[in-house]
């Protein structure tokens, strides 16, 4: 049975982790392959990728701690070099990635929907990194992005004590854009992609770049990004089209765009 599912209606793809009996945990055969399905889905026509795990326990557990055991520090650095090059992927993806959390998201799997650009959890989620309750720190980028998602104070208690949080406070927090009933969780990440696949393709991918480079940025050379990819929309056939209907009173055909 395949570990990874990949399904694509109406320009939206379902990207789903298909371990359930190990709770969708990685292993570094999962990784590979789950880079694969990401590179493939870039080269195509979606406007919006939905990650998700298979049942209804877990989003992904973790990493596979048997891989761990086995693992010596050159092992390791490799390891940990695979799991960042994936979290960086899907942190640059010119779609939108909404990662579905049904379930545990711990470890790895926390690490992965902190990599996707909107997290929706449904109402039995828990998430945390309690990597340091195994003697070792989070690897796949949970110490660099957990502190920007929610601030530096909060990030080192979850990192430090290896404690999880309920739906309910990541929402609080703003670990989650938001909380659904476990059988909402897919049609609430659905709605939020089509939504976004209404939306100017180029102009979606400038949004996602505006954001990710800018908060790396000083606020001055943020907004001479801003401006320079405000500037290189004008005159495209997306934005004749956005304002042409705008103007016309009629929605808008968008059809594929370079990215």
């Amino acid at each position: 049975m395949p570990t990874i599912l990949t399904d694509v209606q109406n320009r939206i793809a379902t990207v789903t982790i298909n371990r359930p009996e190990a709770l969708n945990a990685l292993n570094t055969e999962m990784i590979a392959e789950l880079s694969a399905v990401f590179t493939g889905l870039a080269a195509s026509s979606v406007r919006a990728i939905i990650l998700t795990g298979a049942g209804d326990k877990a989003f992904v557990a973790g990493a596979d701690i048997k891989e761990f055991a086995q693992m010596d520090p050159p092992a390791a650095l490799t390891y940990a070099a695979l799991g960042q090059n994936l979290t960086r992927q899907i942190e640059h993806m010119d779609v939108p990635v909404i990662a579905a959390i049904n379930g545990f998201a711990l470890g790895g799997g926390c690490e992965l929907a902190l990599a996707c650009h909107f997290r929706i959890a449904s109402q039995n989620a828990i998430m945390g990194q309690p990597e340091v309750g195994l003697g070792v720190i989070p690897g796949f980028g949970g110490s660099q992005r957990l502190p920007r998602i929610i601030g530096k104070g909060l990030a080192l208690e979850m990192l430090t004590t290896g404690r999880r949080v309920d739906a309910a406070r990541a929402l609080s927090i703003g670990l989650v854009n938001k909380v659904t009933s476990q059988d909402d969780l897919l049609n609430a990440a659905g709605e939020l992609a089509q939504q976004i696949a209404r939306q100017g393709p180029a102009a979606v991918a400038a949004t996602l770049r505006a954001v990710r480079e800018g908060l790396e940025l000083s606020l001055e050379k943020g907004l001479k990004l801003e401006a320079e990819l405000f500037s290189a929309l004008f005159g495209t056939e997306e934005m004749l089209e956005g304002t042409q209907a705008f103007l016309e009173k009629r929605p808008t055909e968008f059809g594929d765009a370079e990215r």
